[in-house]
């Protein structure tokens, strides 16, 4: 895998929580399609929580923000919580920031934390 791709693994654990790790780049360039998918099963799946494990990701454009902005309103209007876990990179954690969308999202610093939330 460069650095540039995107690799995406789903992981349904029996409690109900959706585990989707993402790795590589997440842009209009490499593509969101992957992640998008995952997160819109994970948000139809009648899970109890979506956890969306971006520590490995390395770079995050407006078309990610796009991306995890639409999964946000799908958990949401489904009823099941999202969470953005990390530890993220300076340059992903710099997007909500700029973008002031920090709000929007519930976020854990590891995905251990994530999953007692």
């Amino acid at each position: 895998m460069t650095a540039d791709e995107l690799r995406v693994v789903v992981e349904a654990k029996d409690d109900g929580v959706v585990l989707i790790s993402v790795w590589g780049s997440l842009d209009g360039w490499s593509g969101t399609s992957g992640l998008v998918e995952a997160l819109d099963e994970a948000a139809g799946s009648g899970g109890r929580l979506t956890v969306a494990d971006l520590s490995g990701l390395e770079f995050a454009d407006s078309a990610a923000l796009h991306a995890l902005l639409n999964a946000q309103h799908r958990h949401a209007a489904a009823g099941v919580p999202l969470i953005l876990a990390g530890p993220l990179g300076t340059g992903v954690r710099r997007l909500f920031e700029v973008s002031g969308t920090g709000g929007v999202f519930t976020f854990a610093d590891t995905v251990d934390a994530a999953l007692t939330c």
